[in-house]
């Protein structure tokens, strides 16, 4: 089984580039305080490290 991570939205897209909103609809994440568990890929985390002022990795399975 492949690693996974847990990611929840922090922050809001308000305001914010729309590259940077591009990237939270891109990881499944559009409203406030939801959670997705993504494959953890470099691109995943490339993705998450453009955005980690607005996500939270909650954990880290596998």
């Amino acid at each position: 089984m492949a690693k996974t991570i847990v990611v929840k939205q922090i922050g809001s897209p308000i305001r914010r580039p729309a590259k940077q909103r591009q990237t939270l609809i891109g990881l499944g994440l559009n409203k406030m305080h939801r959670t997705r568990e993504l494959e953890d890929t470099p691109s995943v985390r490339g993705m998450i490290n453009k955005i980690s002022h607005m996500v939270q990795i909650i954990e880290e399975k596998g």
